[in-house]
């Protein structure tokens, strides 16, 4: 199949509110979207994932973020926009209205504007960003072939981009944009 055909088939499961399962940086990855609580919690039961944690969201476009994140400072502009697109999630200030099973407890939600070419491709076509978890139950490793993928959630996925993941060793880097703070080293 090609990837115009499997990225054109993934924003119609997302758009229906259905889980995909797609390459990262590093990493297989499980999205959905984000705006669908029902999407949200088949996706947290799957990886049996509290939702007290929240969520990741990846986009294309820092201006994809804007119904989710409050407005960026300057200062806060000058930290995260030299490392994106790439494998850095940075938190930021949270939008009141965004669903607890997506920010979790947190006043501020993790976000990303990813570097790798089906991500990019899969939030321009969907033209929103997309939630964006590692492929694997809680405390187990993530998925980095489409085996463990396998193995981990059989059919229970509604669509696997099996397509390369990038060059990372390891999930991406999280840091508090507001305070420096690092929350998960890469």
């Amino acid at each position: 199949m090609r990837i115009t055909t499997q990225l054109e088939e993934a924003v119609a499961i997302l758009k229906a509110g259905g889980l995909i399962a797609y390459p990262t940086e590093s990493v297989f990855g499980l999205g959905c979207d984000p705006r669908n609580d029902a999407a949200l919690q088949r996706l947290l039961q799957l990886k049996q994932r509290p939702a007290h944690k929240g969520l990741i969201l990846i986009a294309a476009q820092l201006e994809q973020l804007t119904d989710y994140i409050l407005p960026v400072n300057a200062e806060l502009l000058a930290r995260i926009l030299p490392t994106w697109p790439g494998p850095y999630t940075w938190l930021l200030p949270v939008r009141e209205q965004v669903s607890p099973l997506l920010r979790g407890t947190h006043p501020s939600l993790a976000v990303r504007l990813s570097a790798h070419p089906t991500c990019q491709a899969l939030c321009q076509q969907f033209a929103h960003p997309i939630v964006s978890t590692s492929a694997n139950p809680a405390t187990q490793a993530p998925a980095r072939d489409l085996e463990r993928l396998t193995h981990y959630f059989a059919d229970q996925i509604d669509l696997v981009l099996n397509l390369p993941l990038g060059q990372q060793a390891h999930p991406s880097e999280i840091r508090d944009a507001v305070t420096g703070q690092l929350i998960r080293a890469s």
